[in-house]
């Protein structure tokens, strides 16, 4: 692995590990008042795309954090969705 592929492996888990506390305050709480759901959406659909452009490219890194990050921005919106009324 060279020092490239390094960098985006550690900048993919320390951007995606940051939405892990959110996610699991959104349960924990069975409150997301505090969650925008267009930005909810809008996150969602980024990270499809950034998904998509891993995978058309063969970029490891980029696809194994974006489906986590995916993951975790689906269980946002179900919380949102269940909680956030």
């Amino acid at each position: 692995m060279d020092w490239k592929e390094l960098l985006g492996f550690i900048g993919g888990a320390l951007t995606t590990m940051g939405f892990v506390p959110q996610v699991w305050r959104l349960f924990r709480l069975r409150s997301a008042h505090e969650i925008s759901l267009p930005f909810t959406i809008f996150f969602l659909v980024g990270i499809a795309f950034w998904l998509s452009y891993g995978i058309s490219l063969g970029l490891l890194s980029v696809i194994i954090w974006n489906a986590i990050t995916f993951g975790l921005g689906f269980a946002m919106l179900y919380a949102k969705l269940r909680y956030g009324k």
